[in-house]
């Protein structure tokens, strides 16, 4: 059993192929690795062939490369038509790449929705946007526009997934009631099955501190059971909402009473609805000792045994 729970971990590499990171995070029998924004060729070589010589699987979130003069995530529910053309583009672009250097990633992920459509109602200053262009409020969207372009997304993705032979994966942004009020996405995922999410549990806890509307734990039982990942890294706020601490390892000693995100509530709703998904540590392992990331690893392990 030990194995069957730590076979669905995975660790992140961003912005290069840290060995060091690679020989401290990783263990024997993790599902892989996700990668993002590597800045070097040689860094993507390094990632192909231990993934090969290792045997694990390689997952990519969008892009793999820095994307010059462009925000990081691809725009493809722009209100710009040129703007969505350029994203569509980009991932056709990286796909290519992806398939020419041999990395056969097992998924792809990117934002949803992006833009990120925000709620009027909600004060987003603590929501870390790089660019303008990265947001939209819903007063100059409509659900009905969000529909559409979704729909387009839903169908475009599922046929590059045949082509290229990877798992398209959304991983949600800030979410606006478009999407936890109305089940326009519910049915995009019934009817476009090659498609899963990803939950980010730092982000679900922060919109439910700062957004009164927003509900972390009915989101994750509306949409757990679609989900192919957790992204899982916890975060401490002070009374007023101010970050104390970010992406740190997930312990059982972080108390919700404390300013810290209900971790286990999280995973037990998550795991509850969705016992295979996997789990990506998406946290600053150099926060914490060897011992306290071993105690991470554990932790989690043993929350999803009780559902296997």
């Amino acid at each position: 059993m030990r194995t069957a729970a730590r076979s669905r971990f995975i660790i992140g590499q961003y912005g290069s192929f840290d060995f060091k990171k690679y020989e401290r995070d990783f263990r024997t029998g993790f599902f892989g690795i996700e990668a993002c924004l590597f800045e070097r060729g040689e860094d993507v070589e390094l990632l192909r062939r231990e993934a090969a010589a290792s045997r694990f699987s390689v997952g990519i979130h969008f892009p793999l490369r820095p994307r010059r003069g462009a925000v990081r995530d691809a725009l493809f529910l722009s209100e710009k038509e040129e703007v969505r053309r350029e994203a569509y583009e980009a991932i056709g672009q990286e796909l290519e790449y992806l398939r020419a250097k041999e990395l056969h990633p097992a998924y792809v992920l990117f934002h949803y929705s992006k833009p990120v459509i925000l709620d009027d109602r909600v004060a987003w200053s603590q929501w870390r946007f790089v660019d303008k262009r990265e947001y939209v409020y819903e007063g100059r969207y409509s659900l009905d526009e969000l529909k559409i372009r979704s729909r387009s997304l839903f169908a475009w993705l599922t046929d590059k997934a045949a082509a290229y032979g990877f798992r398209p994966i959304l991983e949600f942004d800030g979410l606006s009631r478009y999407v936890y009020e109305d089940e326009f996405l519910i049915e995009l995922l019934e009817q476009y099955p090659k498609i899963r999410l990803c939950m980010d549990t730092a982000r679900l806890y922060l919109q439910e501190r700062i957004d009164c509307h927003f509900d972390a734990r009915a989101v994750l039982q509306k949409y757990a059971k679609y989900a192919d990942l957790i992204h899982l890294s916890n975060l401490q706020l002070d009374p007023n909402n101010t970050v104390l601490k970010s992406r740190y390892p997930a312990l059982p000693t972080q108390h919700p009473g404390h300013g810290w995100a209900p971790i286990e509530d999280y995973l037990d709703i998550a795991l509850g609805s969705n016992p295979q998904v996997n789990i990506m540590f998406e946290h600053r392992s150099d926060l914490v000792s060897d011992k306290e990331l071993e105690a991470c690893y554990a932790w989690v392990e043993q929350l999803m045994l009780r559902y296997l």
